[in-house]
């Protein structure tokens, strides 16, 4: 496992449009040189109450690069049309070319805001992402996908726009609030479900109470479900569809059908990690209904995630609101639902057209009525 004193991890992330995530401690520093020496202007976006947090990366810009700052309204607020046209009217004020770049510095929702930001002015500029949040790091800021939400769902309108890098700073988590920590973990236990049941062992065997910014565990989950991000990512960047029926980039939506429901019933007041964790319960519970998923995998599903201190039951809105969020899901096709769900653990394949009989079940089987 790594330390603190570490050196930092680099994952190369292959293709069209190649960049590295660099995963460690003290590592914001290497911010300017990924953002580069073509750019004159240097766009930082980040949530107003982070603006202290981010003023070493702000210093060390401005002795390369004239600097706009752009601050946000904290977590989903930030992702409507009317804080991204803010931003482009800022850009076109401050004249941002081609040449120049943005940088997103705050959690997921600030890297999902300021990459369409960025993949829309003058059609695609430079873009580097500084997560600072543990759902950042193993989620938004990785694989180019950008997005605000709307009235109708979340992340309906967006594009894929890759970065030019992501810094993955560790010592930034040491400000994060506890219960956002272990939010984060819904993303980081999902990838072992789907891809890396090494994770798990690591959650099952570790105290969530221990994990903090010098967690050398924490790190290695870190650095874990990027990695299983990466390797879908690099396979199916604009999620075309796997091989062999895998469901490609697709699997990193496990859980995320029933989970952009509930946060949009709830009104974004649920962290999003904890809406993935019931949602990968759901999404267990309809698999054993409707694919044959073994019922100790579905058990191992709620033990996990209960052990990482996520929710695995959820009651609080009736079936058909959810169903019909759920039918405006970015996966759907037509008038078809279609889940990502497993055969056993990691192994995941597309469950197109489940019954309605089988959604309300596995909706029951986690605390909710039939609605």
């Amino acid at each position: 496992m790594s330390t603190p004193g570490a050196d930092p991890t680099v994952i190369a992330v292959t293709g069209a449009s190649p960049y590295d995530v660099v995963v460690g401690h003290g590592v914001a520093d290497r911010v300017p040189a990924l953002v580069g020496d073509g750019a004159e202007r240097v766009a930082v976006l980040h949530p107003a109450h982070l603006e202290d947090l981010a003023r070493p990366v702000l210093d060390a810009l401005a002795e390369r690069h004239e600097v706009l700052t752009l601050p946000l309204p904290d977590g989903e607020r930030a992702k409507t049309a009317a804080t991204a046209e803010e931003c482009w009217e800022a850009l076109g004020e401050a004249r941002f070319t081609r040449s120049d770049a943005v940088v997103t510095f705050g959690g997921g929702a600030t890297s999902d805001l300021g990459g369409f930001v960025a993949a829309t002015w003058l059609r695609g500029v430079r873009v580097v992402h500084v997560p600072t949040t543990l759902l950042g790091m193993v989620d938004a800021a990785v694989g180019g996908k950008t997005g605000i939400n709307t009235a109708a769902g979340k992340n309906l309108v967006g594009s894929f726009h890759e970065p030019a890098g992501v810094v993955c700073d560790l010592d930034l988590l040491a400000t994060l609030p506890h219960d956002d920590l272990v939010a984060g973990l819904g993303e980081v236990v999902k990838c072992g479900l789907v891809a890396d049941p090494v994770i798990l062992e690591l959650v099952e065997g570790t105290d969530p109470a221990s994990l903090d910014a010098a967690s050398p565990v924490l790190r290695e989950l870190v650095e874990r479900a990027v990695r299983v991000k990466v390797d879908v990512v690099v396979a199916d960047l604009r999620e075309t569809g796997g091989a062999d029926g895998h469901p490609g980039r697709e699997v990193l939506n496990y859980g995320h059908t029933l989970a952009h429901a509930i946060e949009r019933a709830e009104d974004y007041r649920i962290r999003h990690g904890e809406a993935v964790a019931i949602g990968c319960v759901y999404a267990a519970e309809l698999a054993g209904l409707a694919a044959g998923l073994d019922a100790g995998v579905v058990a191992r599903h709620r033990s996990v995630l209960a052990r990482a201190g996520l929710p695995t039951t959820y009651d609080r809105t009736d079936f058909d609101t959810l169903l019909a969020a759920m039918r405006v899901d970015k996966k759907a096709r037509g008038s078809q639902l279609r889940f990502v769900v497993l055969t056993e653990l990691a192994r995941p394949r597309i469950l197109a057209g489940p019954s309605e009989a089988d959604l309300r079940a596995a909706y029951e089987r986690i605390g909710g009525g039939t609605g």
